[in-house]
This record gives C-alpha cells, structure tokens and sequence, in this order.
C-alpha cells in the first residue's frame, strides 16, 4: 500500500478556495488578506508563497489557479 503525502501548499490552497466559497475572501482579493486569517503562521506561509514567486500583491485567484506544486 502506497500512501502519497499532500504538498502543504495543496493544504494552503485548499482552505483558501474554501473561505474564497465561503465569501469569507474574494479571489480578487491580494493574497496579503490571507495574513489576517493566518496570524502567527503566516509568516511560515509568506514565505513559501514567496519562493514559489508570488508577491503579496497578486490575487488570489493565481493561488488557486495552481495545478500542481513540484518543487524542483
């Protein structure tokens, strides 16, 4: 039995499209609003939507339009 381990990103995005459906957020929403729900962890996240080469400034829409997270 083979058990695949989620990207925690694929987490991230995730809780994010389920706020985003929730109306909590708006995809056109930066992603710096995502800050406010994350609190002490987002620092953790920042910087990981950081290395992946986004700016805190894009929507949010771009995270969820992600297919998949491969790190190289």
């Amino acid at each position: 039995m083979t058990q695949t381990v989620t990207h925690p990103m694929v987490k991230l995005q995730r809780h994010v499209r389920s706020l985003a459906e929730s109306k909590i957020i708006k995809p056109s929403d930066s992603l710096w609003k995502i800050a406010l729900l994350y609190g002490d962890e987002w620092s953790h996240w920042k910087q990981e939507l950081t290395e992946f080469g986004f700016t805190m400034q894009d929507p949010i829409s771009d995270l969820l339009a992600v297919e998949a997270w491969d790190e190289e």
